[in-house]
């Protein structure tokens, strides 16, 4: 089965052009719209549909960076084990630990400017760890980078919390 990458005629590697990705994704889109297949056999409709929903995740994946670098390892072998695998080194876990203490501060205490700090030190830890997760994956370190990706998936569900935070606050 052809990749993600291939079915949008991209390089396949991290850094990619979104606007080539949008362009590339209509493009397929365009092809296997349901639209296009109204008159069609069901048998071809079926297999327009799944096109179409084929190139939606693959779209979703590569346009995240977070699950870019996921495929990209799992495509060179790396199993993630993210369901089973939490060690971490323990400076990062005890950023979280701190992290988590300022939510829950911020949470009792309804306090948007602590909220707000730490979502900003929140966005660049993200940042930076997107950046060694790329550089790892151009230096093809896959192992490297498929823990910097663990540590990175962290981050994405803690950033989500905090925005969870943040709507119940604003409310």
């Amino acid at each position: 089965m052809q990749n993600h990458f291939a079915l949008f005629h991209l390089p396949q590697q991290f850094a990619l052009d979104s606007a080539q990705l949008d362009a590339a994704y209509r493009e397929v889109q365009n092809q296997v719209h349901p639209d296009k297949f109204v008159s069609a056999p069901d048998a071809e409709k079926r297999v327009a549909m799944q096109w179409a929903t084929r190139a939606n995740e693959a779209y979703q994946t590569l346009k995240s960076p977070f699950k870019r670098a996921a495929y990209l390892c799992e495509l060179h072998g790396i199993d993630l084990q993210t369901e089973s695998n939490t060690a971490m080194p323990v400076d990062f876990l005890m950023q979280q630990m701190e992290w988590r203490e300022a939510l829950d501060e911020a949470r009792a205490e309804r306090d948007l400017d602590v909220l707000e700090k730490l979502e900003a030190e929140l966005r660049a830890a993200r940042q930076q760890k997107i950046a060694q997760v790329a550089a790892e994956l151009d230096a093809k370190e896959f192992e490297a980078a498929g823990k910097a990706v663990r540590q990175l998936m962290f981050l994405e569900k803690f950033g989500e919390e905090v925005s969870r935070v943040f709507e119940t606050l604003e409310t």
